[in-house]
């Protein structure tokens, strides 16, 4: 059963590796091509992640949120792509477009940082007051149907934004790569069969729960909190507050964020999946030996993030730096309150930045805008 698992494992893996390699290759941009901002992802029937891809941890524990919206608002078809950046449906922020495709009774989604999607500056990462001025903002739509591109969905996101070539070549990227993901699913569940695939993915998901709760057992029970704040919003000279208490009872977890500061006037809000991704890659962290990234990790641990709180901000609050800037120190203030738990293998704080530059503007040359954003390593 063992060995079962693991070849299991490491087939679902490759499914999402191969499908990150097949976006990289087929984009236009240098944001995915180079920088490969992106992240892949293979999800059973509930929308649980069954296996994650080598890629962005940001990404990858907020987008089951994503998945779940879309899976809510569509009975996707064979050949149909929806797709969705909306912060407040499991979204990160706007750049980050997620694609979700049916591969018979799994799913398979992608999300990529496109380099512009509109807004009131190039790069799509001002400095806003509200979500409106960052950019166009996607609810679960459907930009393939039955294999076809619906040119009406299409064709409003390319006026809205100052690179469409790239954004169409990028969004057609992500079509590829889910393509692949569906092949590859279809090859696996040839092969293996439909029974033996179905449990063993569902087995995959429990073991991670049982190394994750093992995991929780080795640390002391108790309650352990921390601060750490944002400078400021932008907007005004405020530093932000992060509170974290994280709880151990035995095989389980809290992480409760209550004391935050209110959600703020400037970009730097995040959201409840920002929060929920941030927990997810502190925990995996401390596992030892090397546990399938999946859903499971997130069953012994429960997240408490107060609504209209810069950790948990609602509408029309700005978003663009949440993920860039407050997932970074949220993720900060988890391991700071852990290291008291366990202060031999906890490190120290990182920077707490994504250190991203964005600009952009017209080209005189070629006559037409243009848009880049890199982070600095």
């Amino acid at each position: 059963m063992q060995s079962d698992l693991e070849v299991f494992r490491n087939l679902f893996v490759s499914i999402a590796e191969e499908m990150g390699a097949v976006l990289r290759r087929t984009a236009f941009s240098a944001n995915i091509k180079e920088r490969r901002d992106y992240s892949c992802a293979v999800y059973d029937a509930q929308g649980r992640t069954i296996a994650m891809g080598d890629h962005m941890p940001v990404h990858l524990g907020a987008m089951p949120l994503s998945v779940q919206h879309v899976l809510a608002d569509f009975r996707l078809a064979p050949g149909d792509v929806a797709i969705v950046n909306d912060p407040f449906r499991g979204g990160t922020h706007l750049p980050d477009i997620t694609a979700v495709s049916k591969a018979g009774p799994f799913f398979v989604a992608n999300r990529a940082h496109h380099a512009d999607v509109g807004g009131m500056s190039p790069g799509s990462m001002p400095l806003a007051r509200e979500i409106y001025q960052e950019g166009l903002r996607i609810p679960p739509v459907l930009l393939m149907r039955r294999g076809e591109v619906q040119n009406d969905v299409m064709n409003l996101i390319l006026a809205n934004v100052r690179t469409p070539d790239e954004r169409r070549g990028d969004l057609l990227a992500q079509v590829m790569a889910n393509r692949r993901g569906e092949e590859r699913l279809g090859d696996l569940i040839q092969r293996y069969g439909m029974a033996r695939t179905r449990k063993n993915s569902a087995a995959l998901i429990d073991y991670s729960e049982r190394i994750t709760r093992a995991m929780l057992r080795e640390i002391p029970n108790g309650e352990y909190r921390f601060e750490d704040f944002l400078d400021n919003d932008g907007v005004t000279d405020e530093p932000l507050k992060i509170a974290v208490a994280v709880r151990i009872r035995r095989d389980s977890a809290e992480i409760d964020f209550t004391g935050s500061a209110p959600q703020a006037a400037g970009p730097v809000n995040a959201n409840y999946a920002i929060v929920v991704a941030a927990a997810m890659y502190c925990f995996r962290c401390l596992i030892p030996t090397d546990v399938p990234y999946n859903s499971g990790l997130l069953r012994p641990i429960k997240v408490i993030a107060p609504e209209r709180t810069v950790v948990n901000a609602g509408p029309p609050a700005a978003m663009a730096a949440g993920n860039v800037e407050t997932s970074q120190r949220i993720t900060d203030a988890i391991l700071g309150a852990l290291a008291q738990a366990l202060p031999d293998r906890i490190p120290a704080a990182s920077s707490g930045s994504m250190s991203n530059i964005s600009f952009g503007g017209w080209d005189r040359f070629r006559n037409r805008p243009f848009s880049y954003y890199e982070t600095i390593a």
